[in-house]
């Protein structure tokens, strides 16, 4: 389901070494139905691996944006 409010976390003048945290923190917070676009620019599939594995089943992945300078994914939380 796409909301029209969904949050957008622009993370590509975030330090490498704090991403993870700023935008797992940010899913936490996302009730069931809610979604943010995430906005970085580095492949996410680090990411899409690393919630695989701590919150298996909890979450939608869409890419929006697929590179190669700017990549935005549809997080939401199932």
């Amino acid at each position: 389901m796409d909301d029209e409010q969904t949050t957008v976390i622009d993370v590509r003048s975030t330090p490498f070494w704090r991403r993870l945290a700023v935008i797992v923190q940010a899913f936490d917070r996302l009730a069931p139905g809610e979604a943010l676009e995430l906005v970085v620019d580095l492949d996410p599939w680090p990411l899409k691996t690393h919630l695989e594995s701590t919150r298996p089943g909890q979450f939608g992945w869409r890419m929006l944006q697929d590179g190669p300078e700017c990549w935005r994914t549809r997080l939401s939380r199932i």
